[in-house]
């Protein structure tokens, strides 16, 4: 079709410029049209001044190519090219809402191709490749979109870019710009916005863009907008990506090189805030590459000259390196302070880098900051300050100091360390800030200072050094825990919070270090530390759970008590005196399982003492429950938790095997040489049933208090453990031997009668668990009779009483009743006298005159009726009747006569 049909001149004639046909015009390869070709272009970017519809965006992208591909001959296609690319830019304009969705695909496309265009060998066009992808971020839309249309949404083109993979080739494309500072700065600030996504940067990491960018960080660079879009970049990376990934790229030679180089030149030229602010976030970068020990830092020289530049201010080193260098106190430099204390504890866990970390002093330079908080001068840190960095020095001497021992005595670090102790308990004015990391809990007080220089010699003493330990004991440093340990006690009492928890666990633990396995050291820690360690064991079991340190002070206690107390004579009365076996047990009746095993350690050690058992048998517990009770409980807890087979009344199911867990018999018969235990040897310490066994043998299986026939069904497996661990051991001997090879007849038959006698001890053991049941049963249908028995006495008793109470009734109410029981009450006493009368035996009659009582006469009868005041009493008319008495009142006074009063009645008289 000729050009001048194509391009119309008109507005109207304008609009209806076809695409298609513009791409095969510019497939042309005719020289003629070049001219043509250019018009047409201007053309196209006239008619999408306002955005490209997303409808014809294929189609553009199209031309670009074909744009991109001209370049090479003519570089006339640059400045159409680069119009076509502002309009890119621009935001999309769509005509139905349902177009973003529809056309996603083809725009994501069409995105990732700007990165593929990066080839062009043409700076402009890259500059403004780089400018189209910034704009997708803070572009300003267009006053008048075309005719029918509407905007995009706003981030749109950002998730096209994230669907297409833009940051994947953009950041290969550093490939092609690495001689051209200005392109290369453009990419660079290109990558910087796309890596605002976590999709983006796994696409960049993905082309390895760590590895790329660190590489060329010490590249010449007038403006150092390169080394601050790189690292900017990459702590995006390590933000939104595995650091783990980012880390292994940044790990090679020219990285860790390229990275000291530009560090070290920040460090030693940085004069702006801006300059150093950079610096430290290429010493945290460094800082987590050293952490990767794979990483060449002491290959390329890093590892020494960061040790240099953390040490010089406090120790004088002659290297050049720092020869005039001194920091500012601004807080860029306080936070660069930091920083290479925190590095110095990363390259302590490189075993390589220990004889650069001696050779270089670290060891004094994190010494001068214990001492005594003094107040600081003019030009000096502030106060705050100060303290933060003397807490982030002890903390990292505490990691330095195990692998410096030879430096550690040299500089009298346990000196230093005892003596700023005593101050931290001393009296001296001084006030905490505790506004840091490492001064958590300290505000106001001293704490968080003995905190971490506890810490160091915890770390110390934990290696069991006999120079260390020694040196430490030799200056007091028993009797000077042991008063830090009451110090805090005793804050304690006022406010309880994880730090003294965590201050008193580490005495505790350095305490039990030194104490453990020399005598004498256990006497100097004698009656006192026993009072501390009683108070300790009185803690309210509730607080076990509160979270705050209470369960590791608790354990860390029974640790000292078994290593500083168990094995001194002097202690362990002194213990027992104070009823600290009952402590004991008291603890383990709570049932803790982190608790259990080594109490019961500590009682089975504590019964070398003979006094011991006796504390032992003496305690009760809740509802008056005993130590072996107790003890019994526990094996049948441990036995349900290893899935040890019994019936449902305790006894033996197995008899070939009557201890052997769930997972004993889950375990297949491996051949092990005889210098490593099996199976069944190792279990024993995995579980508490061993040390139950030793303590029953220390309290006798005779004779104790307390025990259900239950408790006495589960005492019979106890009593033959180690009969039954014996024939465990054996039967996996006879696995092993037959897995191995096959035994001679003599052989087997003595590995088939050990095996049978196991069988029939546990047979043995059935044997009597079923007679003590039995005689349990027996027992109880005894006491079921008796208690059958009595109730059928109680209810013959209420029936006779019933029928006793019912005759009365009948006597009083029935007159020939009465008469009846009348005679055979005299027949009754005339029974009961004797056959053979004597001459001069008076003859006493059984009635008694006038008397009106319905019921039999007895020892004494005491009757309420009508006053005797008005009657004269009931035996006043009878023969009994007393004539001349000089007791007033009563049944016995007679009165001759009553004067009755007009106001009483016969009627009116009541009767009890």
């Amino acid at each position: 079709m000729p050009l001048e049909l194509v391009l119309l001149p008109s507005d109207t004639q304008l609009k209806s410029v076809d695409l298609n046909h513009v791409i095969k015009l510019l497939e042309e390869s005719n020289s003629s049209s070049l001219e043509g070709q250019l018009k047409i272009l201007k053309k196209v970017v006239k008619r999408f001044e306002n955005g490209l519809p997303l409808k014809d965006l294929e189609q553009i992208f199209e031309i670009l190519n074909l744009c991109a591909e001209k370049i090479n001959e003519q570089q006339a296609f640059t400045e159409p090219m680069c119009e076509l690319l502002i309009l890119c830019g621009l935001p999309f304009q769509k005509k139905k809402l349902s177009d973003e969705v529809n056309y996603s695909r083809t725009v994501s496309k069409s995105i990732a191709q700007l990165g593929y265009l990066m080839r062009v060998p043409s700076s402009q066009v890259r500059i403004q490749i780089c400018k189209c992808i910034v704009n997708f971020y803070n572009v300003e839309p267009p006053k008048k979109p075309l005719s029918g249309y509407q905007l995009t949404s706003a981030n749109y083109k950002i998730q096209m870019a994230e669907l297409g993979g833009l940051a994947e080739t953009l950041v290969l494309s550093l490939a092609l710009v690495e001689n051209q500072l200005p392109e290369k700065l453009w990419v660079l600030k290109a990558l910087q916005y796309l890596s605002s996504s976590g999709v983006n940067c796994k696409l960049m990491l993905k082309a390895q863009a760590a590895s790329r960018l660190c590489v060329h960080l010490n590249d010449a660079d007038p403006s150092g907008q390169l080394v601050f879009r790189s690292s900017e970049i990459l702590w995006k990376l390590l933000e939104n990506t595995s650091k783990e990934e980012v880390v292994n790229q940044l790990s090679s030679l020219e990285c860790v090189h390229a990275l000291k180089e530009v560090f070290v030149h920040l460090f030693m030229n940085s004069f702006r805030n801006y300059d150093r602010q950079l610096r430290n976030d290429l010493l945290v970068i460094a800082t987590l590459v050293a952490e990767n020990l794979a990483a060449p830092m002491i290959e390329s020289g890093f590892t020494k000259q960061l040790i240099v530049l953390a040490t010089f201010s406090e120790v004088k080193i002659p290297n050049p390196l720092v020869k005039g260098l001194k920091l500012t106190y601004s807080y860029e430099d306080f936070e660069l302070k930091k920083l290479l204390f925190n590095v110095i504890g990363v390259l302590s866990k490189d075993p390589c880098a220990v004889q650069l970390l001696s050779e270089n002093d670290v060891m004094p330079a994190l010494l001068y900051y214990v001492k005594p908080n003094q107040k600081p001068g003019f030009h000096d840190w502030s106060a705050a300050q100060y303290e933060e960095l003397q807490l982030h020095a002890i903390a990292i001497l505490a990691s330095v100091a195990p692998l410096l021992l030879d430096k550690y005595l040299s500089c009298q670090a346990n000196t230093l360390l005892l003596v700023f102790l005593e101050w931290c308990i001393g009296q001296d004015p001084f006030f905490g800030q505790g506004n840091s990391f490492h001064g958590t809990g300290g505000r106001g007080s001293k704490l968080a200072q003995m905190r971490y220089s506890l810490r160091v010699l915890r770390s110390v003493v934990s290696l069991c050094d006999d120079a260390v330990n020694l040196n430490l004991c030799d200056q007091g440093a028993i009797s000077q825990l042991l008063d830090i340990l009451k110090y805090a006690a005793n804050k304690s009492k006022e406010k309880e919070d994880a730090i003294l928890l965590e201050i008193q666990a580490d005495i505790l633990f350095i305490l039990s270090t030194l104490c453990e396995n020399d005598l004498h050291r256990k006497e100097l820690f004698g009656y006192e530390g026993v009072d501390i360690l009683i108070l300790f064991m009185q803690m309210d079991p509730n607080k076990l759970f509160s979270g705050l340190g209470h369960s590791r002070l608790l354990l860390s206690a029974l640790d000292c008590l078994w290593s500083c107390v168990i094995g001194c004579y002097i202690a362990e009365d002194s213990f027992l005196e104070k009823q600290g076996i009952f402590l004991l047990l008291d603890l383990l009746a709570l049932k803790q399982k982190n608790l259990c095993n080594i109490i019961l350690g500590i009682l089975v050690e504590f019964c070398d003492n003979p006094k011991t058992t006796s504390h032992i048998s003496t305690w009760r517990g809740e509802k008056d429950q005993t130590a072996a009770n107790l003890l019994i409980q526990l094996w049948r807890q441990e036995e349900l938790e290893l899935g040890v087979r019994r019936d449902q009344y305790g006894r033996i199911v197995d008899m070939k095997r009557p201890i052997v867990s769930s997972l004993q018999k889950e375990q297949e018969v491996i051949p092990m040489p005889a210098n490593c235990p099996s199976f069944a040897i190792i279990e024993i310490s995995e579980n508490i049933r061993a040390k139950l066994y030793l303590l029953l043998c220390k309290l006798g299986f005779e004779n104790l208090p307390g025990l259900s026939a239950k408790d006495f069904v589960t005492l019979a497996i106890i009593r033959r453990y180690l009969d039954f661990k014996i024939g465990e051991v054996w039967i996996e001997l006879c696995a092993e031997i037959k897995e191995e090879f096959r035994p001679v007849t003599s052989d087997e038959e003595a590995l088939k009668v050990i095996s049978e006698v196991t069988e029939d001890v546990g047979g043995m053991v059935v044997a009597l668990q079923t007679e003590m049941l039995e005689s349990q049963q027996y027992q109880e249908l005894r006491e079921e009779e008796k208690a059958y028995t009595k109730i059928h006495t109680i209810h013959k008793q209420r029936e006779m009483v019933n029928k006793s109470w019912e005759n009365f009734l009948t006597r009083t109410s029935n007159y020939e009743a009465l008469k009846k029981a009348k005679r055979l009450q005299e027949k009754s006493i005339e029974a009961s006298r004797s056959k053979s009368k004597s001459q001069n035996v008076a003859v006493h009659s059984t009635d008694i005159k006038g008397l009106g009582t319905t019921i039999g006469s007895g020892h004494l009868v005491t009757v309420e009726s009508t006053p005797s005041q008005l009657v004269g009493g009931p035996l006043a008319d009878t023969d009994l009747a007393v004539r001349k008495l000089s007791v007033h009142g009563g049944a016995l006074k007679k009165i001759k006569r009553v004067k009755m009063l007009d106001s009483f009645k016969k009627n009116s008289i009541s009767v009890k």
